[in-house]
């Protein structure tokens, strides 16, 4: 190799590790935000598809694998706790438990209503849809915290298991969902084998609903990015995925955006991400 081959190997190699360096350094930063009392606990996300039937429905399954593939990424490991299938496709709801490090840190933001904007493979015209779904991410609580809930607050009912399973979950009524009747959370989780299994795995996530309900109220008057839930349709959501007529997603409370849709719908989530927590703590610092 000659001697200018040489130095241009050698310039290219330390730009690489320049780049290595500073994607380090900027997620250490980020790290230095999960400070939340909850922050380094595992997580649930769970996804609702919005009105507009299949293709809704389709844009929630999506949702999903992108936080699946964003997790898988990060080095988590994911559970499916539950998931109803659509009539045609894609899926009405799902939730996914992610086990890690930092896990709800990372995904508290994303909680909020999804926009997506497509020509969608279901409409034979080849008309343009735009479809909303529901993310609400919550925390796994470990047994030092403590969650009173009287079960005569809770109506419990089962039902046979839908989405993937085997024949064992779908012939037997071994799904499991609580309702709190004072708050009206509702969880359902049919992951189990048996009835008893997705019994306590639901109580755990009843438990993990109200934790995080408690951490909410308490944030809600100094932070306005962590609002109550509400309705999956237009003028709720936190994110805009445009992929006709061109490419574009746009978080729309901190202005980040990208037009490399597929790689967000992939995984690379941790730039919104990122943002979104830099601006949590701005407006908590601005609180203050």
């Amino acid at each position: 190799m000659a001697e200018g081959e040489k130095d241009t190997a050698m310039l290219a190699e330390a730009e690489k590790a320049l780049e290595t360096v500073a994607e380090q350094l900027h997620r250490l930063e980020i790290e230095s935000l999960l400070s939340g009392e909850a922050d380094h606990y595992n997580c649930f996300i769970e996804i609702n598809s919005g009105a507009g039937g299949t293709e809704s429905q389709d844009w929630a399954s999506m949702l999903m694998r992108m936080y699946l593939r964003w997790a898988q990424k990060r080095g988590y490991k994911t559970e499916i706790v539950d998931e109803n299938a659509g009539e045609e496709a894609g899926i009405k709801s799902a939730t996914i438990k992610v086990s890690g490090h930092n896990a709800y840190g990372w995904a508290k933001t994303e909680s909020g209503v999804h926009r997506l904007v497509r020509i969608s493979p279901f409409d034979s015209n080849a008309r343009r849809h735009t479809s909303f779904s529901g993310v609400w991410v919550y925390p796994e609580i470990d047994d030092t915290i403590e969650i009173v809930v009287d079960m005569k607050d809770v109506k419990v009912d089962t039902m046979r298991s839908g989405g993937a399973g085997g024949q064992h979950v779908n012939k037997t009524e071994s799904a499991v969902r609580f309702t709190h009747l004072p708050t009206g959370i509702v969880v359902k989780c049919q992951t189990g084998r048996s009835q008893i299994a997705n019994r306590a795995e639901a109580m755990q996530m009843l438990k993990a609903r109200m934790y995080e309900r408690e951490l909410r109220i308490r944030e809600e008057k100094t932070d306005a990015l962590n609002a109550q839930k509400t309705d999956n349709g237009w003028g709720h959501q936190i994110r805009s995925y445009v992929l006709h007529p061109y490419q574009m997603i746009k978080d729309l409370r901190t202005e980040t955006e990208t037009s490399d849709s597929q790689g967000v719908l992939d995984g690379d989530l941790d730039k919104f991400m990122s943002a979104a927590l830099a601006e949590r703590v701005k407006g908590k610092l601005e609180s203050l």
